[in-house]
């Protein structure tokens, strides 16, 4: 399928978010686009697909002009939306998830299962992978859950594949076979539109690139023709200097402690320690109980045996609340459920973290409070129209420093930190870099997991491998190498 689209535009509230863009999409070919959060890569995908009506500009599909006015006139020219949240009922199995408002039927109008469900499992193999179409929705991985998208995408004779953070929620393991389902798809002639922020990928998977900055294009470069840094020059418009900037701090006295904390079928056997203006990085396999942990280290789930000390003095944890009181902080995996409230402002998300610094006497200070998020807003470059502005209308990456900014100004001594570059641009993930250093300059433990092993070994001063619910190891910064980091998380010994 040979897709172009020509000088679109498109605004929201007279804000322009597409400004005049051209894209264009080859035969069996993989496409990245590119771009910060808020770029208008996502919206210029909805415009493709129907989702939004353009205000202007011009889309052919195979020479011929389209304008489609809903995602179902997409679909049945063989252009399917996999979006980075997946669309998954799922309490319902596998088959009725991949052939709802579709289903196959007998005489009468009778559905036949029996027909899907073997329709189900051809297609889930053409796929090379193994998922039993009864299996029920939720037991499955992420990973397997978007290969069913996938596989309910070629239901549709998908032609082309459009697939926005397809690795963000992937182990290792996971996204190696998305990349050889890319490589069996564009070897049956499928056209795939890759969006992602990790780098990485882009150079080991695609064919050609465009880059979209502020709602307009760029450029668009075959893989051969560009690197990293120019890359990065295309997105932001500037050098950002090294990926993961250089550290000054000093690792002080033993702050934290946890010995032997264990929770039935889920970890065991969990001992580790971080001192003062030290980051812990936690690397392990998608399932292997890194959140877990955290959430039983903070409170929020609960733990039947060992124990954890602050400063060497023993202490009871059984809420977040308690933790807090213990000068606790911890940014979540999920920012958008656990992290922030989305319908609510800037303001309203920071003040409640920190309402003992805002009030005099239990009564809101209105005159602190205003100035706590003017600074806050101002500190960690927060984008934004204003303190009021909704979070659901921020980009990933400055919702991301709204949760940063909820949490430093309660000044914790140990901040945990889950995934907290997930879904944030190149550029954002710098700040968000930078936040982390200032903060163990300044003497806060930190604890870094992340599913990005080069982050992980850019960011950490001291690397524990997480296996199975278990300990695989810790390794001093200096001795850690990716090999030697996965070969723990695998269950190997060095």
């Amino acid at each position: 399928m040979y897709i172009q689209m020509r000088g679109i535009y498109k605004s929201f509230s007279h804000v322009a978010v597409l400004k005049d863009v051209d894209f264009t999409v080859g035969n069996s070919e993989v496409h990245a686009l590119m771009g910060e959060n808020g770029a208008g890569k996502s919206t210029l995908m909805k415009v493709l697909t129907g989702v939004y009506a353009k205000d202007s500009g011009d889309i052919t599909v195979d020479g011929r002009s389209v304008n489609f006015i809903h995602p179902k006139q997409a679909e049945k020219a063989g252009i399917v939306f996999v979006y980075q949240e997946l669309n998954t009922m799922n309490d319902l199995i596998v088959e009725e998830n991949m052939f709802m408002g579709k289903e196959m039927k007998k005489a009468f109008g009778v559905v036949n299962k029996k027909a899907m469900v073997e329709k189900a499992r051809q297609t889930i193999a053409r796929l090379g992978v193994s998922i039993d179409p009864n299996a029920v929705m939720r037991t499955l991985s992420v990973g397997q859950q978007q290969m069913v998208e996938i596989a309910k995408a070629l239901l549709a004779d998908v032609k082309l594949l459009i697939m926005d953070e397809p690795t963000a929620a992937l182990s290792p393991s996971e996204t190696k076979v998305l990349f050889k389902v890319i490589e069996r798809l564009k070897k049956d002639g499928v056209s795939i539109i890759y969006i992602s922020h990790r780098m990485e990928e882009i150079f080991e998977i695609c064919d050609r690139i465009t880059v979209l900055r502020d709602g307009r294009y760029i450029a668009t470069k075959e893989i051969n023709e560009t690197d990293m840094a120019d890359l990065v020059r295309m997105m932001i418009g500037r050098d950002i200097g090294e990926r993961f900037p250089k550290r000054n701090a000093k690792t002080g006295g033993m702050l934290f402690e946890v010995k032997d904390l264990g929770k039935k079928g889920v970890f065991d056997g969990i001992s580790f320690s971080v001192r003062s203006g030290e980051v812990l990085g936690v690397a392990g396999l998608m399932g292997a109980g890194r959140t877990e942990i955290m959430k039983a280290i903070f409170g929020s789930l609960s733990y039947e045996k060992g124990s954890i000390l602050i400063e060497g003095k023993p202490v009871r944890i059984n809420t977040p609340l308690s933790a807090i009181k213990y000068g606790m902080g911890f940014i979540t995996e999920d920012r958008k459920i656990e992290g922030l409230m989305l319908d609510d402002g800037i303001d309203k998300n920071i003040s409640l973290n920190n309402l003992k610094l805002i009030s005099n006497a239990g009564i809101l200070n209105k005159s602190k409070e205003e100035k706590l998020i003017s600074e806050a807003i101002n500190k960690l470059l927060i984008k934004c129209s204003g303190k009021k502005q909704r979070c659901d209308e921020l980009s990933g990456g400055n919702q991301q420093k709204v949760v940063f900014a909820k949490w430093i100004y309660t000044k914790p001594r140990l901040l945990i930190l889950d995934e907290p570059t997930r879904g944030v641009d190149v550029g954002a993930k710098k700040e968000i870099y930078s936040i982390i250093n200032e903060l163990v300059e300044n003497g806060v433990a930190v604890i870094f997991v992340s599913s990005e092993l080069p982050e992980v070994l850019g960011m950490s001063d001291r690397i524990m491998a997480i296996h199975e619910g278990r300990v695989g190891g810790i390794i001093e910064k200096q001795n850690a190498t990716q090999e030697n980091v996965m070969l723990l998380c695998t269950g190997g010994t060095l």
